[in-house]
């Protein structure tokens, strides 16, 4: 029996006993950034997958949206309130439908791929994987303003 990741890591975050405590805070406005599977983490709803996990921000999100590993590519697009930044995508989700009230931070091809809601940033790239580090600044300027 094949176990995909985010079965694997909602799996350990409940049985580390961390899934209640982390949702709690996210809720109660604790900065966070999730970055493609931790985007999936925290939308409200998936399109091709029945699971919901934290549930916490309002955006429908499609798993593995530009295919599997061969999918993946790395392409350089406007960021808001940023300007042009690299983005690596990695079997990435794309967010099909953001409610109201959530931010869209960045499209590319037509496909939303950056949101803010709240105190939470949902993106479906990896900006850990460029040197680029102007995403990771504007989360930490929020984590400083909390």
């Amino acid at each position: 029996m094949k176990i995909g990741i985010l079965a694997v890591q909602g799996k350990l975050l409940r049985e580390l006993d961390m899934f209640d405590t982390l949702k709690m805070q996210i809720e109660q406005g604790k900065p966070v950034l999730a970055t493609c599977a931790g985007l999936i983490l925290l939308a409200k709803e998936l399109s091709n997958d029945e699971h919901v996990y934290f549930g916490t921000l309002p955006v429908r999100v499609k798993r593995n949206a530009y295919g599997r590993q061969l999918g993946s590519f790395f392409t350089i697009q406007e960021m808001k309130g940023i300007g042009k930044v690299p983005m690596t995508f990695i079997r990435a989700p794309y967010i099909e439908k953001a409610d109201d009230g959530t931010e869209i931070l960045a499209e590319v091809d037509g496909n939303i791929v950056a949101v803010k809601s709240g105190k939470q940033y949902g993106l479906s790239f990896h900006p850990e994987l460029d040197e680029d580090d102007r995403i990771h600044e504007m989360f930490l300027k929020e984590c400083e303003n909390q």
